[in-house]
């Protein structure tokens, strides 16, 4: 295990954000270089990355890419091995981040009367839980030994209740928000913070298809600005926008027979095209 603790005490801290090729990871990157962090740019697109590291370079006032200031890393987290790998490669040249955010994910509708759309629903889970935890695990152990860090999931409040065509979605969420919970409480001790952030909706190319009416929607760097005051602070979850918190926590306690009633003509989430012939 490298350590932790080699990296240059005077250079500037480091952050690694998953899901970084688009919508919140994206916004999240450019906010993090326009403090003048160092970036290490986690993603499956590589041209996505590349205009996402363009964009963050412009942040920190350069006009070509400096390589010892942001790093990219094209890799599919579903592939623990491979990530595992390129972290290790990280933690050995850049020391122990101060913080990662695993913000990658994918939002599709299913339909569980389709046998094809199993296939879907574990794309999902293995995408949105899985990947995310794998995402976080390499610097799990080189924090604890350095006493500090911080790690953050990016969940949903698509968690807090099932929704109509979001049976992998809404389970994926819930099951990350949980994880994380059990994770935080684990680390108190340590000095690890692991933070919870649920976004409602983000205007993204993600949410850009939803056919049903998204309240308080705010467009990503909007909400990138208030993700790094809650990671920078105390708060161990919280939920973007404000009102939509609000709203979460009343969807928390409804009654189902209410919930039930409420969604009963919601639109829901399309589904992947069925494949081709």
């Amino acid at each position: 295990m490298p350590d932790p603790r080699s990296a240059d005490a005077a250079a500037p801290s480091v952050v690694v954000i998953s899901g970084a090729s688009s919508g919140i990871g994206a916004a999240l990157a450019q906010a993090y270089a326009a403090r003048g962090w160092r970036l290490v740019l986690v993603g499956r697109r590589s041209s996505a990355l590349d205009a996402t590291a363009l964009s963050c370079a412009q942040k920190q006032g350069l006009s070509v890419l400096d390589p010892s200031r942001l790093r990219m890393v094209c890799v599919d987290l579903r592939d623990v091995d491979a990530w595992r790998e390129q972290a290790a490669r990280l933690l050995q040249d850049w020391g122990c981040p101060q913080v990662v955010v695993a913000a990658a994910g994918i939002s599709h509708g299913v339909d569980l009367s389709h046998v094809q759309d199993l296939a879907v629903a574990d794309d999902i889970m293995r995408s949105n839980w899985l990947a995310a935890l794998g995402t976080l695990s390499p610097f799990i152990a080189p924090m604890r030994a350095r006493g500090s860090g911080t790690l953050v999931g990016i969940a949903s409040v698509a968690g807090v209740r099932g929704l109509p065509g979001h049976a992998a979605y809404s389970a994926s969420k819930a099951a990350l928000i949980r994880s994380l919970e059990s994770l935080r409480v684990e680390l108190r001790p340590s000095g690890v913070r692991v933070v919870t952030i649920s976004p409602g909706f983000i205007d993204t190319p993600m949410t850009a298809g939803n056919p049903f009416p998204m309240p308080f929607l705010i467009d990503a760097p909007s909400f990138a600005r208030r993700a790094l005051r809650v990671i920078d602070g105390e708060r161990a979850y919280a939920t973007i926008p404000w009102p939509m918190a609000w709203l979460s926590k009343l969807l928390h306690v409804l009654p189902r027979s209410l919930w039930d009633r409420a969604l009963r003509t919601r639109a829901r989430k399309p589904r992947l095209p069925p494949p081709s012939a």
